[in-house]
């Protein structure tokens, strides 16, 4: 990360109804509580490309700045180390 000021941004790839991206979203907010993070959740439904890359794999997180992904299953140090190595 290249500043504390400017916290990481992050999008999960997500739908509704998906109890496991439920679940990377709590990670999520579990990690903002401690670190700057910021986030957006991408519902792949709305985008045939994103359906196709994604629609077996959800939740996913991408960070801005990278064309490395996480895919789940994934824990809360997975995220923060992706974060950490990703993120900018």
């Amino acid at each position: 990360m290249s500043s504390l000021s400017t916290p990481p941004n992050i999008t999960l790839y997500s739908t509704l109804g998906c109890h496991l991206c439920e679940q990377a979203e709590a990670l999520l907010i579990e990690l903002a509580q401690s670190e700057p993070l910021q986030w957006q959740v991408v519902d792949i439904v709305e985008d045939d490309e994103l359906m196709e890359q994604y629609a077996i794999r959800i939740p996913v997180l991408r960070a801005t700045n990278t064309t490395e992904d996480l895919g789940w299953p994934f824990t809360l140090d997975d995220v923060r180390r992706y974060i950490r190595t990703n993120a900018d």
